[in-house]
């Protein structure tokens, strides 16, 4: 049983191969990471004005970081800014899941969020 070769046109082999590859760049979707910051001490109508930029960051299709930044002495009142992250979390539940639960990082707080796929 001798081995069986193909005689081909490599060029033509390659030009097909890269078609391919462009075709499956064209299907990828590019995941972003947008930052909403907040603060500890953060009153209603600043909480709902980063609430709409996360909400429309969700909306198209961007992951979001949510932060605080604790300032001098509000370090020792961890819990408040944990309260104001399982808020946020708490009102994007319907577009958003938690990624990433509320964690300390030196004087910040992260939590992700990441959007809901409809399929």
């Amino acid at each position: 049983k001798p081995p069986v070769a193909r005689i081909m046109n490599y060029g033509k082999y390659r030009f097909e191969q890269q078609k391919k590859e462009r075709e499956a760049r064209k299907n990828q979707k590019v995941i972003n990471i947008k930052e909403v910051r907040l603060s500890p001490t953060i009153d209603e109508n600043d909480f709902n004005t980063k609430l709409k930029a996360a909400i429309k960051f969700l909306e198209k299709g961007d992951k979001v970081k949510a932060s605080i930044r604790f300032k001098g002495r509000a370090i020792t009142h961890k819990e408040i800014g944990q309260k104001v992250l399982e808020r946020l979390a708490e009102q994007v539940s319907e577009i958003a899941t938690v990624e990433q639960k509320a964690k300390m990082d030196g004087r910040s707080m992260f939590l992700m969020l990441a959007p809901k796929n409809d399929k």
